[in-house]
Formats: structure tokens, C-alpha cells, sequence
């Protein structure tokens, strides 16, 4: 598979790492597409594109999951989308570098339940520990060899 084949989808509306999925998306000539609710400033580059889908709380994750497969590498934090985007072949990759794979989502799927129960009888409070500067350089360097996997195969 050609690099110009390789598309990263951005589930951009949260996502602390949009410059680096730019960045690196253009040193290696893969297509960067970044999906939100809205409007978000993008550099221009004939290698990102945006996609703005309706302002429903899933329309995002929808459009990336309609479209990831075998040639995409799919940026999110959000679990549920991660298994959707595994499960059409795509590598999915969390902002702090943390791959997603087939054997790990189940563990991640179970624990995103138990802990939104545990938070909803008030058992636990708050979210996911800060992003930190280490986690920008573990996404940059796990960004990197997804692509380059992919470009192998």
C-alpha cells in the first residue's frame, strides 16, 4: 500500500494533538481528515481536509466510522469509536500514544462501563489524568510507526 493511500481521521473536537497528526501527516504525504461539530481552523495544505458534521453527539464518531478501514489510521480517545474503527481494520491511536488494538478493547470496553456506573452512583469523581508533555511525544512516536506499518503492508 502506497502512503497516498493512508488517510489519518481526526476525531478533532476534543483532541489535544491535532498539530502533531498535521505535522506528521505531511512529513510522511498521508491525508489528514479532521471531523468535528464544528468549524475548526485548519492549516491549508493540500493534504488536510475537514469534515463538519452536524452537531449531534455521535455524528462524528459515525462519519469516522462509516469511513476508517485497512488504510486508516484512526486518532480518538473515545472507546467506543475505537472498537467500531478495529473492527473495519483501521489502527486507532489515542492522544496520549496508547494503541488500541483487537485484543485490547475489551479490557478498555469493560472498564469504560464499570467506571461510568461507578462515577454515576457518585463513587467516583472526575476524569482522565492530565495530558501531559511525555504523552504528546508517545502519540507522535506510536503516529509514526502506524503509518509506517501500514506503508509496509
Amino acid at each position: 500500500m502506497g502512503r497516498s493511500e493512508i488517510r489519518i481521521f481526526v476525531d478533532a473536537d476534543a483532541c489535544p494533538v491535532k498539530d502533531e497528526a498535521y505535522r506528521v501527516g505531511e512529513r510522511h504525504g498521508v491525508a489528514v481528515i479532521v471531523v468535528s461539530n464544528s468549524y475548526l481552523r485548519v492549516p491549508p495544505s493540500r493534504l488536510i481536509s475537514q469534515v463538519v458534521v452536524e452537531k449531534n453527539p455521535d455524528a462524528a464518531d459515525d462519519h469516522i466510522a462509516a469511513h476508517a478501514d485497512a488504510k486508516s489510521v484512526v486518532i480518538t480517545s473515545d472507546i467506543p469509536l475505537a472498537d467500531r474503527c478495529l473492527k473495519a481494520g483501521a489502527k486507532v491511536i489515542a492522544p496520549n500514544g496508547k494503541s488500541f488494538t483487537p485484543d485490547s478493547i475489551g479490557v478498555a470496553m469493560a472498564t469504560r462501563a464499570l467506571m461510568q456506573d461507578l462515577r454515576s452512583g457518585g463513587d467516583i469523581v472526575g476524569g482522565p489524568p492530565p495530558f501531559e508533555k511525555r504523552d504528546r511525544s508517545k502519540f507522535l512516536e506510536a503516529l509514526h510507526e502506524a503509518i509506517v506499518q501500514l506503508a509496509r503492508n
